[in-house]
């Protein structure tokens, strides 16, 4: 499946948080959304991607703006990460493939000479309105958050 660029719809998903709660993109209508799929949970680079989210999320909330980070592991794991790290935000988990399928962020990936099925470190910001305002292809972890946090100064003027 192709990835939605800005301007398309963003694809509508019900998915599950660590705690179990159900979460559904039209739960969020009328404020910004960070939609970020990352490949799995207590990795380097994911850890690294979601404490530098954690360390500025008070900038994301003065925005008004949610974020939502989206892997295919299981609400167990979730929960596990979230813990570990003191994670204040929403994991949702994709299981069934289906999300990361939608937003085409799931495919052949190669790493060390290995060829492999996985989840690109993609993100979608999503405007009040549910359309998609940017694309974040190939993420780097480290300097992610800041980038979306000035991204969303910008386009909230």
């Amino acid at each position: 499946m192709k990835i939605p660029m800005a301007g398309d719809a963003a694809p509508a998903f019900t998915l599950r948080d660590q705690d179990g709660k159900e979460h559904a993109l039209k739960d969020y209508k009328g404020s910004w959304v960070l939609l970020c799929f990352y490949p799995k949970d207590d990795t380097p680079g994911c850890t690294i991607e979601a404490c530098t989210i954690r360390d500025q999320l008070k900038d994301f909330k003065k925005i008004g703006a949610t974020v939502l980070g989206v892997s295919t592991d299981s609400v167990a794991s979730h929960k596990k990460f979230a813990t570990a790290y003191e994670l204040p935000f929403t994991l949702l988990a994709d299981e069934n493939k289906e999300v990361v399928g939608r937003y085409g962020v799931f495919g052949e990936k190669k790493f060390m000479g290995r060829t492999y099925m996985g989840t690109t470190r993609t993100s979608f910001l999503i405007d009040p309105k549910s359309k998609i305002a940017k694309v974040y292809e190939k993420v780097k972890p480290l300097a992610h958050a800041a980038e979306v946090i000035a991204d969303l100064k910008e386009l909230s003027k």
